[in-house]
C-alpha cells in the first residue's frame, strides 16, 4: 500500500525520483544539524560536555546518520546534493572513527589545546552591551568545570595508554603562568572589564565588575592552578617518551586512518612517504639551481646557513616584520582580480600572533573572521624570536595564510548561498591548505617573488611541505627519531633551527595533519593541467579558480569530479 501511495504521489503531484531523494537527503543534514547545534552551539552551553559517555552518545547518533544516508540513491541526487551526501559522509565516517580511537582523551597538541582556545578566544570577544557581558560572565564561571572534565579525560587517557608524547609537553607549563594571578584585576580576562563602554551606568559597572573578579577569582584562577598542578605532577612524569603514534594502542591504525582522512584520498603512510622522496628530490634541484644563479660560492649547507645569519634577511623589530607582512598583502590584494572573478566580501587585517602562545607556534596563521558577526579574518604573523622570522619566506607566508590562499577559500565558504550550513564551515585540510600552498606556487605567476632568494624562500616553503611526508609517516610509523627529524628538515630547507623544532613538534602532537599540505597541492595542480591540456585555447584561469573555490572545503576526490565535470561541459 505504501508503495502505491508513493508512486501516486509522483503522478498527482509531479514529484520526480530526483527531487524524492533530494529532499530525503535534506531531511538527514538537518536532523545532523540540529543536532550539532544543540551538542556545540547552544547559548546554555557554554562549553559542550567531553565526557566519554557524551563522546559515545554522539557515536551512536552518527553511526545513525549514516545508517540513513546509505538508503539514499545517490545516482537521483542533483550536483549540489551530491556534494551534500559525500561531505557528509565523509565527516560523519571521521567522527565516529576518532570516537573508536578514543582521540578525545588527547584534548591537546605541541601548540595547545582546550586550555589555550580559552585564552586565545579571550583576545577575540567583542562585548558590546550589558548581556555580553552577563553572558561573557557565565562563560567565566564555567571554566572551572569545564577544566576539570578535560582533566578526568586526560587521566582516563593515562590508564590507557593515549597520551600526548613528553617532549611537547615539557617546557610549555608557562603557558598557564599569566593567568596566575593574585589580584583577579591583572588577569588577562578582566581586560574587558576595565574598558567598558561609558554608557553603561556607575552601577552596571560597578556590579559587572564585582561578578567578574568573583569568576575569575573562584572559577579561571582555580582551574588554571589546578591543570598546571595536574601538567606537571601527573601528565608529564607519566608521559611516553616514544614519539611515534604506533607505539600506542591501535596506534597504527590509528594513524593509516588520519593519512585516508587528512589526504581525503585512500591512501597508505607508505605511498605518502615515497611520494615525499620524489618531491624532495625534485625541488632540491631547483634550489640548487637558483644558489648557482646568485653566484654563492659554497656548499648547500653553507648556503642554508648564510640565509640563517646573514642579517639583509631578518627585520630588526616586530613593526618592521609587520609592516613588510601588510605591505605584500595589499600588493597582492592589488592584482587579484586579474586571477579571481569573484572575491569575498570581508576583508583581514594583518596582527602577530597571541603572545601567550607565540613561543612554540609556527610562523603565521589565518584566524577566521565573520562577516554576519562584524569579525575580520586576520592574518596573523609571529614577531617572536625575530631571527626565526626570515624576510625571503614571507611572500609565500602571505599568499599562504592571507590572500589568495585561507582568507579568500575561507570567506567564500562562509559566504556561499543554498547550501546547509555544514557546508559554510567545514574545514578539510586536503583541500583548505592543498589550495593554500598551490597559491604559493601561483604567486610565481602573480609575479610575487621578486628576487631570487624570495623564489628560494617559495622553494624552502615548498620543500618544507614536501619534507613533511617523509617525516611524519616517517616519526609515526616508520621509527625516524625527532632529531632525525629535525636534520631532515634542517637539512633540506632554509627555515630557521627554531621552525625546523616547532614544526617538528607539531607533527609529533598531530598524527597525518601534515601530509595534508602537500597531497592537496599535488592534486590541485594536477587538476589544473589536465584541464589546460584539454581546453586548451578554451581554458580560462580565472574560471578555474572560481570553479575550485565555489563549493568550500570539499574531499579531493570531489573536486576531482567538479574539474571533470567542467571541463566536459566544454565539449557537449
Amino acid at each position: 500500500m505504501k508503495k502505491i501511495t508513493f508512486f501516486f504521489a509522483f503522478v498527482l503531484f509531479g514529484i520526480c525520483p530526483l527531487n524524492a531523494q533530494n529532499n530525503l537527503l535534506d531531511e538527514i543534514i538537518e536532523h545532523y544539524q540540529d543536532f550539532q547545534k544543540s551538542e556545540f552551539n547552544d547559548p546554555e552551553k557554554y562549553f559542550p560536555s567531553e565526557s566519554a559517555t557524551d563522546q559515545n552518545r554522539r557515536a551512536d547518533f552518527y553511526k545513525k546518520i549514516l545508517t540513513d544516508l546509505s538508503k539514499v540513491e545517490k545516482e537521483a541526487l542533483d550536483e549540489q546534493a551530491l556534494i551534500n551526501y559525500d561531505l557528509l559522509k565523509f565527516i560523519l565516517e571521521d567522527k565516529v572513527a576518532m570516537i573508536k580511537f578514543k582521540d578525545f582523551l588527547v584534548p591537546l597538541n605541541a601548540e595547545g589545546g582546550w586550555y589555550t582556545n580559552f585564552i586565545v578566544s579571550n583576545d577575540r570577544q567583542r562585548l558590546t552591551n550589558i548581556e555580553d557581558f552577563e553572558k561573557y560572565i557565565k562563560k567565566l564561571n564555567a571554566f572551572k568545570a569545564h577544566a576539570d572534565e578535560q582533566m578526568v579525560l586526560m587521566r582516563e587517557g593515562l590508564k590507557i595508554g593515549r597520551v600526548a608524547p613528553q617532549v611537547i609537553l615539557v617546557g610549555r607549563e608557562n603557558i598557564m603562568d599569566n593567568q596566575l594571578v593574585m589580584n583577579p584585576e591583572n588577569s588577562p580576562f578582566y581586560k574587558h572589564f576595565k574598558e567598558m563602554s561609558s554608557s553603561f551606568s556607575e552601577e552596571e559597572r560597578s556590579r559587572l565588575q564585582t561578578d567578574a573578579k568573583n569568576a575569575i577569582r573562584t572559577s579561571i584562577i582555580p582551574a588554571y592552578l589546578s591543570f598546571t598542578k595536574f601538567w606537571k605532577e601527573e601528565y608529564i612524569p607519566n608521559a611516553p617518551k616514544e614519539i611515534g603514534i604506533s607505539v600506542q594502542p591501535n596506534g597504527r591504525k590509528f594513524y593509516e586512518q588520519r593519512v585516508r582522512f587528512y589526504t581525503t584520498l585512500n591512501m597508505t603512510p607508505e605511498e605518502v612517504y615515497e611520494t615525499g622522496k620524489k618531491e624532495v628530490a625534485r625541488i632540491r634541484k631547483e634550489m640548487e639551481a637558483i644558489i648557482t644563479e646568485v653566484g654563492f660560492d659554497g656548499s648547500f649547507a653553507e648556503f642554508l646557513n648564510f640565509l640563517r645569519t646573514d642579517e639583509q634577511f631578518y627585520a630588526k623589530t616586530p613593526d618592521e616584520l609587520l609592516k613588510k607582512a601588510s605591505h605584500l598583502s595589499k600588493r597582492i590584494d592589488g592584482i587579484l582580480p586579474r586571477y579571481f572573478g569573484k572575491l569575498p566580501r570581508n576583508s583581514y587585517g594583518v596582527q602577530p600572533v597571541p603572545a601567550a602562545i607565540a613561543p612554540t607556534y609556527t610562523s603565521g596563521r589565518y584566524s577566521g573572521g565573520s562577516l554576519a558577526k562584524g569579525n575580520a579574518g586576520n592574518y596573523w604573523v609571529n614577531t617572536y624570536n625575530l631571527p626565526a622570522r626570515p624576510l625571503y619566506a614571507l611572500p609565500s607566508l602571505t599568499l599562504h595564510e592571507a590572500v589568495p590562499g585561507h582568507h579568500l577559500q575561507i570567506s567564500l565558504a562562509q559566504e556561499m548561498e543554498n547550501v546547509p550550513t555544514f557546508r559554510q564551515q567545514t574545514y578539510l585540510s586536503a583541500y583548505g591548505e592543498g589550495w593554500a600552498l598551490y597559491c604559493e606556487w601561483l604567486g610565481g605567476e602573480m609575479g610575487i617573488y621578486t628576487t631570487p632568494y624570495d623564489r628560494f624562500g617559495k622553494l624552502t616553503y615548498e620543500m618544507w611541505r614536501a619534507c613533511r611526508l617523509v617525516v611524519d609517516p616517517g616519526m609515526h610509523v616508520f621509527g625516524m627519531s625527532r632529531q632525525e627529524a629535525i636534520d631532515f628538515m634542517s637539512s633540506n630547507t632554509a627555515l630557521s633551527l627554531h621552525e625546523c623544532t616547532t614544526e617538528i613538534d607539531r607533527y609529533i602532537g598531530w598524527p597525518g595533519q601534515a601530509v595534508s599540505y602537500k597531497i592537496g597541492e599535488l592534486k590541485i595542480r594536477e587538476l589544473r593541467k589536465m584541464a589546460e591540456a584539454t581546453l586548451g585555447d578554451e581554458f580560462n584561469l580565472r574560471d578555474f579558480h572560481d570553479l575550485v573555490l565555489s563549493n568550500g572545503a570539499v574531499p579531493l576526490f570531489v573536486l576531482e569530479r567538479m574539474v571533470n565535470d567542467w571541463v566536459s561541459g566544454f565539449e557537449e
